[in-house]
């Protein structure tokens, strides 16, 4: 009887979790390549802040996507290593062989200033910027031409104190870099886009973060953050209570997944569950439910494979077909083939489960604790 109740309950919560999926898909059809805003518009001169750590693939085609735009401002990228044997220096290297007209700098600067390595290298890499307006982004993002031009519309409208970018995963290194891609595509975007449609959500995330160097000396600067897990999260939630809107565009940006093996890729996406549930513990396990496939596999079994349960089971499996299917319009391409989809799925459960007991993370190779507070040390 009690197994055939959590049974029940399991039909329930797929149930939920393919209307969830369904919902998702509708919201993502919005961002199905909208028109790009006319070069009339304001276009501010730019600084682009390139952590670097690294030579992960596709670094230099991901660096040059970024000097590449339809864009009328001027545009400083500056790209910062904290070794001077970085490998990622051969990228820079050979971008400025390449863009010899470029504004290229390069920041070489050991200096650690948090447990925040990344935020550590953002600010020694700040007193570089020339302009006003900085945009950050991860070093696996790569962006289309009028990428630029859609920023500068966003961080111009009255109220906007930052701008954010919504992303889908490219896989570049192979198999597992494939399932890490579908992860990004199909199973975290769409918790954004529709959390952030229903107002459940306030995201700000590292494929972008563009704001005027005055907004961030407004929230402490960046030495505000060189302790703390999320800090792109967090600069969306200082910039927020200074009375600010964090806006998201409606288009998509790549990040390129490179995870070599199923170790690597279980580490990193521990990393983004833990830092999910530090920042939203309620919303993080409310999220059981987005789940559809696997409660409706674990409620078939419980229920002794009822007709029911696999009713189930296939609404999930089309539910979840039909939202990758809306992602990958919004995209323009597929992140991961569909039979893999239900693989994907169950993986992304199980890192889940384990998100809600893990207590530390690993980082570029370091293992870190985590606290209630939101703040990293070296475990």
């Amino acid at each position: 009887m009690i197994l055939s109740l959590l049974g029940d309950a399991a039909l329930v919560a797929g149930l939920i979790g393919s209307l969830y999926a369904v919902a998702a898909g509708i919201f993502a059809g919005r961002l199905a390549r909208t028109p790009p805003p006319g070069l009339a518009g304001e276009a501010p001169a730019l600084t682009l802040l390139k952590p670097l750590c690294g030579d992960e693939p596709g670094l230099k085609a991901n660096l040059e996507s970024f000097l590449r735009q339809h864009y009328r401002g001027s545009v400083q990228l500056v790209c910062g290593v904290q070794d001077a044997a970085d490998p990622a220096l051969a990228a820079v290297e050979a971008l400025r062989r390449d863009h010899p007209d470029a504004d290229i700098t390069l920041v070489v600067d050991p200096r650690i200033h948090g447990a925040n390595r990344k935020v550590s290298n953002l600010i020694n890499m700040l007193a570089a910027a020339r302009h006003e307006v900085l945009v950050l982004s991860d070093a696996d993002i790569a962006v289309r031409p009028d990428y630029l031009a859609r920023l500068a519309a966003a961080l111009v409208q009255p109220g906007v104190g930052a701008v954010t970018c919504y992303y889908r995963g490219v896989a570049r290194a192979g198999g597992a870099s494939v399932l890490a891609a579908m992860g990004v595509s199909y199973g975290f975007m769409p918790n954004v886009i529709l959390g952030v449609a229903l107002g459940l959500a306030k995201p700000c995330m590292g494929s972008t973060i563009a704001l005027r160097r005055g907004t961030l000396d407004e929230i402490g600067g960046l030495e505000a953050l060189s302790d703390v897990l999320m800090d792109d999260y967090d600069i969306g939630r200082a910039v927020r209570a200074r009375g600010y809107r964090v806006a998201l565009p409606a288009f998509l940006v790549d990040h390129g997944c490179s995870e070599a093996g199923l170790a690597e890729l279980a580490a990193h996406e521990m990393r983004w569950a833990v830092t999910v549930r530090m920042i939203d513990p309620a919303g993080h396990v409310g999220s059981l439910v987005t789940h559809a496939l696997a409660w409706a596999l674990i409620g078939t079994a419980l229920t002794g494979g009822t007709p029911a349960g696999w009713a189930v089971i296939v609404l999930a499996l089309a539910s979840r077909l039909w939202l990758k299917s809306r992602i990958d319009r919004a995209a323009g391409s597929s992140s991961g083939p569909a039979l893999v989809l239900p693989l994907r799925d169950i993986m992304s459960f199980a890192i889940f489960i384990g998100s809600l007991f893990a207590r530390a993370v690993y980082w570029r190779g370091e293992r870190f604790r985590v606290s209630s507070g939101r703040t990293m040390s070296p475990a």
